[in-house]
């Protein structure tokens, strides 16, 4: 038999050398380590990451597949563009899927649903109240709380296939967020425990319209200057309701300075 992969070769943690160098990769690309549009070179990451270039290449192809990366046939692999449009699109799709989500998990869970909903909520505000205390704190390990509490609110939804998506479309949504350097302070932290609340009471409904808020405020905290330093490659127009609100609010500006 022949020697094992490198992809598949096992470390003393259980972890493969590929699985390491893959989630080195795609974390850097989700919390904004790599920027939108940014090179991948073949040779360069698989120094970086610490795999052959053949390893790589399987990796972001990988990447490729969950929307991170893109291929080029002539131009080999770069990192996803990113615009105010795919936000707002990614950000309405995880808000119907995560309600949907809720609602089937508030239905069904169980005393141990509860418990870990409270213990990845009692993280959450930690953290959180840590990064308002120190002016330079990283907000990674915030975001990995969210993403934590958001997945215990949705764990006993009963649907791996759901709980899959929501967290490939979660992650993407967490892109942006560092892209845009989002934190929200307690704004977030009173609707990340309203959303406690409403979990503990079975109150689907009021988690829908939370998270609702909760989404569109990190999308107007991230747009509000208009169009984002963090956007790569050509712009998408948008035609939804604050887009034009933000085109009749411009046209009465500049009437006004007329």
């Amino acid at each position: 038999m022949g020697a094992p992969s490198e992809a598949a070769a096992t470390m003393p943690g259980g972890e493969t050398v590929g699985d390491v160098a893959y989630a080195r990769i795609r974390a850097d690309i989700l919390f904004g380590q790599r920027a939108p549009g940014e090179r991948l070179r073949l040779d360069e990451a698989s120094r970086r990451y610490g795999v052959s270039v053949g390893t790589m290449r399987e990796l972001l192809n990988r990447l490729v597949s969950e929307g991170l990366v893109v291929a080029e046939a002539q131009r080999g692999f770069e990192v996803a563009p990113a615009s105010a449009a795919e936000f707002r699109e990614i950000a309405a799709l995880r808000q119907l899927l995560e309600g949907h989500a809720l609602a089937l998990s508030f239905a069904a869970g169980d005393l141990d649903w509860e418990a870990r909903v409270v213990a990845a909520h009692h993280k959450l505000a930690v953290t959180e109240q840590r990064m308002l205390a120190a002016a330079d704190a990283d907000p990674t390990l915030v975001r990995h709380c969210d993403r934590a509490f958001h997945q215990a609110l949705a764990s006993a939804c009963g649907s791996r296939v759901l709980i899959e998506t929501l967290g490939s479309i979660h992650d993407r949504y967490l892109r942006y967020l560092s892209l845009a350097a989002i934190v929200r302070g307690e704004r977030s932290i009173q609707e990340h425990a309203d959303l406690l609340a409403c979990a503990l009471a079975r109150d689907a409904a009021g988690a829908t319209g939370i998270l609702k808020v909760h989404i569109d405020g990190c999308l107007d905290h991230a747009l509000a200057g208009g169009p984002p330093a963090w956007a790569s490659g050509p712009a998408v127009p948008d035609h939804g309701p604050s887009a034009r609100v933000a085109a009749r609010t411009t046209s009465t500006r500049t009437t006004r300075r007329r």
